[in-house]
């Protein structure tokens, strides 16, 4: 065979398989049940190395990846070398909001967040006044080591007409260290991402799509996750319901902005949104709706209106929220579930809105064998995709780390034996 002839199989089933998830978000049921491939420190454990050689070595993160879409054949992937091969940049940067393999937590671990309060509640109205002004002298030097000497800039407003010879503290050694290991740090990271522009050109060219290459978060959750800190946040929802609410508006237009034009540029229209300070444990139902949805749909909506996909990644269990995030444009988004029996709800609900992702738990990943496997998967097409559901299968937050291999065989061949 030809290599033309072998480009021109590639592209039709490139092509088959983008229509498959197409068809799915149009609520259209295509001809089988899309698969999507997701795992992070799993592909450690696939490739036998540990979880450090993963986030460090692009070579062997790149050939892993590879070999894994090309044994599962799904019908979208991940970019897999990209949500992995971190650690340098990671270093580089001097991150200081998470521990990663062989960076404060074992080789053969997996991430540890840091849940802290950068943003003092008494600092809203600094953040409000002028948001980039306080993130670049007052937030970014307490989270990247890198950054550290901005702490001693001016504030940039103030560098006009004659004023704007006052550049006395670029000479700073702690400013012009900052610079110098920022211009590092952006060497190492454009190193990253020529690793996972690799990856997603060799499996696009192999007839894999990925599944986005955008990637954001949501407004209240980067208040919660970032700036105040997840317990500090819980709290404004009493002591600073005002400012918290407004906060979580102005970094909204910030990351609509920004996501829409890096999405337009990428060509791939889905954008991939993850949620975490939602569950009943974090707020009650009228707190989700006064100050979690709100800002939420509306960054939904400024997506679709630009003709993007949002793809959301709904963790915990969502029972209490789905009449209200129901609310949205039908045919026009994903919903990833990390509970399986929240789909057939979901299913019930919003199955003429949405179309879902996932259906298998993690609990029956990594504890189970592979016929408890076929048979989860049995079970969520015959609840859901038998019954007309527009359900791409994966498990709940991709595959777990701790996955015996031959459980994810058996998950992606008990897809093509039940809707196939």
């Amino acid at each position: 065979m030809t290599n033309l002839e072998q480009a021109t199989i590639a592209k039709a089933q490139y092509d088959a398989r983008w229509q498959r998830i197409m068809d799915c978000v149009a609520l259209k049921q295509p001809d089988r049940m899309p698969t999507i491939f997701y795992a992070t420190f799993w592909l450690a454990k696939y490739g036998g190395i540990t979880y450090k050689e993963l986030m460090y070595d692009y070579e062997k993160s790149l050939e892993i990846s590879k070999k894994a879409v090309l044994e599962f054949e799904p019908d979208a992937a991940s970019n897999l070398v990209a949500r992995t091969a971190m650690g340098r940049s990671m270093e580089a940067i001097g991150l200081k909001t998470l521990k990663w393999p062989g960076h404060g937590v074992g080789e053969h671990q997996p991430y540890q967040y840091i849940d802290r309060e950068y943003m003092k509640s008494e600092e809203y109205e600094e953040f409000l006044f002028d948001p980039s002004d306080y993130c670049l002298r007052k937030f970014l030097p307490q989270v990247a080591e890198a950054f550290e000497g901005f702490a001693h800039l001016p504030a940039l407003p103030t560098l006009s007409g004659l004023r704007a010879i006052n550049i006395r503290a670029f000479a700073k050694p702690e400013v012009r260290a900052s610079l110098l290991q920022l211009m590092a740090a952006a060497e190492e990271v454009e190193q990253m991402a020529g690793y996972g522009a690799k990856f997603a050109n060799d499996i696009c060219a192999l007839g894999y799509p990925l599944i986005t290459d955008t990637f954001a978060g949501n407004p209240y959750d980067t208040i919660a996750d970032y700036w105040r800190g997840g317990i500090s946040t819980m709290k404004d929802l009493f002591r600073h319901k005002e400012k918290l609410m407004a906060s979580v508006d102005k970094v909204g237009g910030y990351m609509r902005d920004q996501m829409i034009a890096t999405a337009k540029a990428s060509g791939n229209p889905i954008v991939m949104i993850t949620t975490h300070w939602h569950a009943d444990a974090f707020m009650s139902p009228k707190q989700f709706e006064m100050f979690y949805w709100p800002p939420f749909k509306k960054q939904l909506m400024a997506f679709i209106d630009a003709g993007l996909i949002p793809m959301v990644l709904w963790e915990h269990d969502c029972t209490k929220r789905m009449e209200t995030i129901a609310d949205v444009p039908a045919g026009k988004c994903i919903y990833w579930f990390e509970r399986t029996e929240n789909i057939p709800k979901a299913q019930k609900i919003m199955g003429d809105t949405v179309a879902f992702r996932g259906g298998v738990e993690a609990s029956t990943m990594v504890t189970g064998k592979p016929e408890d496997v076929d048979l989860a998967v049995k079970s969520i097409v015959e609840k859901v995709w038998a019954k007309g559901g527009n359900l791409m299968l994966d498990c709940g937050i991709g595959i777990p780390d701790e996955t015996p291999v031959e459980n994810v065989r058996a998950m992606f061949d008990a897809a093509r034996k039940y809707a196939g």
